[in-house]
């Protein structure tokens, strides 16, 4: 299923300079963009852009990486013939650090904000399913990058809730 859902959106790659550099740009550079934006938005809210991104770094920086630690999976372009279009160093590609990231910051701001998390958690999948399109990661790697950074996302909601009272 995970290589079937990995052919059908990496097949689209290497057929479309202009689909090719989109997929690029998310994947890579949009991100940052994203994290600029959010403290640009919450800027006199400071609670949120820290919650925000205590989440992100979280889910990202811990819990990716001690799954990486105890399951390595290889990432696509290592073990398929799909099409790779970045440079990617050769390490675990599972759960997706960078589904991690944003999913986890989305999470937070949608808390605080339905109408700007949603927003930010369509940008989070348009970066999550790029990664996969661009060859680095298999949609295993998205979900499972999502779900920690939800699931980070919540304790951090929870722990800071249980402080302030």
């Amino acid at each position: 299923m995970n290589l079937y859902f990995f052919q059908k959106i990496n097949d689209l790659a290497g057929k479309n300079g202009f689909l090719d550099s989109t997929g690029i740009f998310f994947a890579q550079y949009f991100g940052y963009a994203l994290a600029i934006l959010a403290i640009v938005l919450f800027w006199r809210k400071r609670k949120i852009i820290f919650q925000a991104f205590l989440a992100a770094v979280l889910a990202r920086f811990a819990f990716v990486e001690l799954v990486r630690w105890l399951w390595p999976i290889a990432r696509p372009f290592i073990e398929n013939n799909g099409t790779l279009l970045v440079n990617h160093a050769v390490s675990s590609s599972f759960p997706s650090g960078h589904a991690a990231f944003f999913f986890g910051l989305a999470t937070v701001i949608f808390f605080y904000s339905k109408k700007i998390g949603a927003l930010f958690i369509g940008a989070s999948f348009l970066i999550a399913i790029s990664r996969v399109f661009v060859g680095v990661h298999w949609p295993a790697d998205i979900l499972a990058g999502a779900s920690m950074g939800i699931l980070s996302a919540c304790l951090v909601l929870i722990i800071s809730e249980k402080r302030s009272r």
